[in-house]
C-alpha cells in the first residue's frame, strides 16, 4: 500500500506527512532544519546523536518530493528492518541485497522501474556497479541518503573502502540533493566527508552531542564477572546492554548472569540468524532483560528504556564508545554508562590494530584514536567535558560522571605538564608521544641525535618518572584538550590554546596517580523517574500482542510499534480508533492494520482488572 501525499497542504507538507504517515505530532530537535534544506534542493551533512531520529530526516522529504529516493546503508539487517517498518507505515519501500534470492530482487526492481517504490535501500557496493547506476539514471531520482556516512572518511575509525565510490554520486545525479548522516564524526571526519562527498559545497548541521541523562563512570578492572554482577544487581529489573570484546566472553558472561538470577541473553555474529532474532525480540519486548553482546548488536536498535550500557572491555575508539553508550536512556530517564578498564585491554587493542593488515598511515591514526580513548579513561577531569570536547563542543563540568561525583584527592600535575609542554614546544610541535618521552627521559636515540634534540633544555628533565607515567600524562593532556594530535594522523603533537594557558599558570591540570576500583566508594546515585503510575501489566500485555504480530509478519518487534508508542498507548488507554490515532507513533496505515487489535487488548485488560 502506497501513501499518497497529493493532498498535503502547500504551506507545510512535511508536517502533514509526519503526522499522517508516521503518527508523530512534532519534529525532534534538528529534524526540521535538515528537511527544509533538502526540500530546498541543498546537500546536507547531518551529524545527530543516536536516538535523535535520523531516518525521518530523509524519509519525510522522500514522500514530500515524490519520485524515487535511494538510501545507502552498510548493513543488510538494518536495511530490511527499515523497509519492513516503512511498509507497515504504508510506504512503498524496497531493498535489493545479497540476502534475498534472485526472484525477490527481480520483483523488487520491477516495482522500482514501474515507479511504484518511493525508497530503495542499497548497500554501497551494489549501488555503485555500472549496471545499477545506468538503470537508475533512467529513473526519476529525487533524493539520495547516505547512512553511516563516517564510513567514507579515511580519518574515521570505521572507514570502509566500498564507501569511497560514493563520491561519484554528486556528478552522476546532479539534480538530486544528497544527505549524509552520521552519529559519530569529529571535526576532522566531518571536514573529510564534506570534501569527498560534496567537494566542500554542503550545509553541515550538527546537533549537540550531549546526553546529560547518562551518567559516565569508569572502574579499574579487577574481577570483571563480580564487578558486572554487582552493577547489574544495582539495576535489578531494568534492561541493559553489556558489551564484550569476544564471542566466547559474551556467552560466558551471559551464562554467569543467568546462574546468578539475572535474565540475560547473548548476541554475536557467530550465532544463527534465527537465534539472534529471537534474542533481539525478547530484549525489545520484555522488561528487565540484559543483552550481553559484541558490537554486532546495536545498530538500528531503538529501545528507549535501556537503563545502562556496561563495557567489560575497552571499546575501539571514543567514537565507538559514544555510539554504544548512546543506546542507553533514550526515554530521557536517568541511565548509566559504565566501563571496566585495565592494562590488558590496551595491549589487546594494540594487537588488533597491528594485526588488521591496514596501511601504516591507517595504523598510526588508529593508535592515536586509542590513545585519546585511554586518556579519557585515565583523566581526573569531568568525563563529559572530555567526550564533548572531542567532538568540538565546550561544556562546563557536568556533575553527572564519576570524576565530578567522586571527591578522591587529585595530584597537582602542573609541574609535569609544564615539562611535557616545554619539550613539545622545543622540538617544534611535530613529534609524537614516544619521541617526546625519549627527550624527557634523556635517551640518545638515533632520531633524537639526528635532530640534535639531545642539546635541548628539555633533554633529560623527566628522569624522575618512568616511560609509562609520561605516556599516561601525555594521553591525559591530549584528552583534556591541552595538546592537539595531528589531524592528518601522523602522530605529531601541538600545543592547544588551553595548553598555552596552562604554561602561563592560568588553568590547572590535575590527575589521579593511578586508576583504582571505586567499588568501595559511595555508589553513584540511581535516580529513578518517569513511569511510576504506568500500568505495567497492561504494558506487558501490549508487548505480548506486538511480539505475536511481529512473529506473524516475520519482522523484529520494534518494527510493529516502538516501546515509546506502547508506553503512550498504556498511559492513554484509548477506547476507539479516533483516540488510538492520537497515540504517538500511530500513523494512518498502522491505525488501519493494528488499531482494532490493540484496542481489543486494552479493553480485555481493563475488563479483567475491573472484574
Amino acid at each position: 500500500m502506497q501513501v499518497s501525499v497529493a493532498n498535503v497542504p502547500a504551506q507545510d507538507p512535511k508536517r502533514r506527512v509526519l503526522k499522517d504517515v508516521f503518527g508523530f505530532d512534532d519534529f525532534r530537535p534538528g529534524q526540521a532544519p535538515v528537511m527544509d534544506a533538502l526540500l530546498a534542493g541543498r546537500h546536507v551533512l547531518a551529524v545527530m546523536p543516536t536516538g535523535a531520529g535520523k531516518s525521518l530526516c530523509y524519509q519525510v522529504p522522500a514522500l514530500v518530493m515524490g519520485g524515487l529516493t535511494i538510501v545507502v546503508s552498510p548493513l543488510v539487517a538494518l536495511m530490511q528492518d527499515q523497509v519492513a517498518a516503512l511498509r507497515l507505515a504504508g510506504v512503498a519501500a524496497d531493498t535489493i541485497n545479497s540476502s534475498l534470492d534472485r526472484d525477490a530482487n527481480v520483483a523488487a526492481w520491477r516495482r522500482v522501474a514501474a515507479g511504484q517504490t518511493r525508497l530503495l535501500y542499497l548497500a554501497p557496493e551494489r549501488l555503485m556497479t555500472t549496471r545499477m547506476l545506468e538503470a537508475l539514471a533512467r529513473l526519476d531520482i529525487r533524493l539520495i541518503a547516505i547512512d553511516e556516512a563516517h564510513c567514507i572518511s579515511q580519518w574515521g575509525p570505521a572507514f570502509r573502502r566500498e564507501y569511497e565510490e560514493l563520491s561519484r554520486l554528486r556528478g552522476i545525479f546532479p539534480d538530486a540533493p544528497i544527505i549524509a548522516l552520521t552519529a559519530t564524526a569529529d571535526e576532522a571526519t566531518r571536514t573529510d566527508i564534506a570534501a569527498q562527498l560534496f567537494a566542500g559545497s554542503v550545509e553541515t548541521l550538527v546537533l549537540g552531542f550531549d546526553r546529560p541523562n547518562i551518567k559516565l563512570g569508569i572502574e579499574a578492572k579487577q574481577d570483571s564477572k563480580r564487578q558486572l554482577l554487582s552493577f547489574v544487581q544495582r539495576h535489578a529489573g531494568r534492561s541493559g546492554i553489556v558489551y564484550c570484546l569476544s564471542r566466547k566472553k559474551t556467552e560466558e558472561m551471559a551464562a554467569f548472569l543467568e546462574r546468578n538470577g539475572v535474565r540475560a541473553l547473548a548476541y554475536h555474529a557467530g550465532m544463527s540468524k534465527e537465534a539472534r532474532e529471537a534474542n533481539q525480540n525478547s530484549f525489545m519486548t520484555l522488561s528487565g532483560v540484559v543483552m550481553v553482546a559484541t558490537i554486532a548488536f546495536g545498530m538500528g536498535i531503538d529501545k528507549p528504556d535501556v537503563a545502562y550500557v556496561f563495557h567489560t572491555d575497552l571499546p575501539g575508539s571514543l567514537e565507538a564508545y559514544y555510539q554504544e553508550i548512546g543506546r542507553a536512556g533514550r526515554d530521557g530517564r536517568a541511565a548509566e554508562a559504565h566501563m571496566l578498564f585495565g592494562l590488558g585491554d590496551i595491549r589487546m587493542r594494540r594487537l588488533f590494530i597491528e594485526d588488521e593488515g591496514a596501511p601504516a598511515e591507517h595504523k598510526r591514526r588508529a593508535h592515536g584514536r586509542l590513545d585519546t580513548l585511554i586518556g579519557y579513561c585515565e583523566t581526573a577531569q569531568c568525563r563529559r567535558q572530555i567526550l564533548l570536547g572531542y567532538f568540538g563542543e565546550h561544556a562546563a563540568p557536568c556533575g553527572n560522571c564519576d570524576n565530578c561525583l567522586d571527591q578522591t584527592p587529585r595530584a597537582d600535575g602542573e609541574a609535569e605538564a609544564g615539562v611535557i609542554l616545554a619539550a613539545v614546544a622545543q622540538t617544534g610541535e611535530r613529534f609524537g608521544a614516544a619521541h617526546i618521552v625519549d627527550v624527557l627521559r634523556g635517551h640518545e636515540t638515533e632520531k633524537v641525535l639526528a635532530r640534535n634534540h639531545h642539546r635541548l633544555a628539555s633533554f633529560g628533565t623527566g628522569v624522575a618518572h618512568k616511560k609509562d607515567v609520561w605516556l599516561s600524562l601525555i594521553r591525559r593532556l591530549v584528552a583534556g584538550g591541552f595538546l592537539m594530535p595531528d589531524p592528518g594522523g601522523h602522530g605529531g603533537l601541538a600545543i592547544a590554546e588551553t595548553g598555552h594557558a596552562l604554561r602561563r599558570g592560568e588553568v590547572p591540570f590535575q590527575y589521579r596517580v593511578e586508576v583504582r576500583s571505586r567499588a568501595s566508594r559511595a555508589k553513584l546515585r540511581s535516580d529513578q523517574a518517569g513511569t511510576e503510575d504506568l500500568d505495567t501489566a497492561l504494558l506487558a500485555t501490549l508487548k505480548a500482542v506486538r511480539l505475536r504480530l511481529a512473529r506473524e509478519r516475520q519482522v523484529p518487534a520494534f518494527v510493529i510499534f516502538s516501546d515509546r508508542t506502547l508506553i503512550d498507548m498504556a498511559e492513554r488507554c484509548p477506547r476507539d480508533l479516533d483516540a488510538f490515532a492520537e497515540v504517538n507513533g500511530v500513523g494512518a496505515a498502522k491505525l488501519r492494520e493494528f488499531g482494532e487489535i490493540f484496542l481489543g487488548a486494552i479493553a480485555a485488560h481493563q475488563s479483567a482488572a475491573s472484574g
